[in-house]
């Protein structure tokens, strides 16, 4: 071995040295994910939210165009005509069941983009775990009550 190599070699291990010492000092970067909330960017898509007018109705009109755009075919909807003496939603048709399956959703947001009056957004509840396979399965009045209600979604 010559008298190069073994410097070459000494400067090599030397800026390793440099890497962990400067990095050792630089501080805690883990978040301590229960007792700390974790950072979501706002344009964050996770779990699906059906949302309602400020009277009470929903905004789903049952015109299934999300099930439509929906590109894995996660979303079933059936729609049903609306009573006018107690209507569900404001125009002639509501959803009577509105169900997505999260074992087949890729969270893309085409649902939301294909609805034209909003009703159906991506929130930011990303926890959703279950034990079982029928868990993942929302059916409506599960996707009728946020958690976080009122996240604003699109930006007009």
């Amino acid at each position: 071995m010559t008298v190069t190599e073994t410097v070459k070699g000494a400067v090599e291990i030397l800026q390793g040295f440099r890497v962990t010492l400067t990095n050792l000092f630089r501080g805690q970067i883990t978040t301590q994910y229960p007792e700390e909330p974790a950072p979501i960017y706002p344009r964050f898509r996770a779990r699906h939210e059906l949302r309602r007018y400020e009277n009470g109705l929903e905004r789903c009109i049952g015109c299934m165009l999300c099930e439509a755009a929906c590109p894995t075919g996660a979303i079933h909807v059936e729609a049903a005509e609306n009573d006018p003496a107690n209507p569900v939603s404001p125009g002639e048709r509501y959803a009577r069941v509105w169900e997505v399956n999260l074992m087949r959703c890729v969270y893309c947001g085409d649902c939301e983009t294909a609805c034209p009056v909003e009703a159906v957004v991506l929130g930011h509840e990303f926890e959703t775990a279950v034990y079982t396979r029928d868990g993942f399965l929302w059916t409506k009045e599960q996707l009728l009550a946020p958690t976080n209600p009122n996240v604003v979604v699109r930006a007009e």
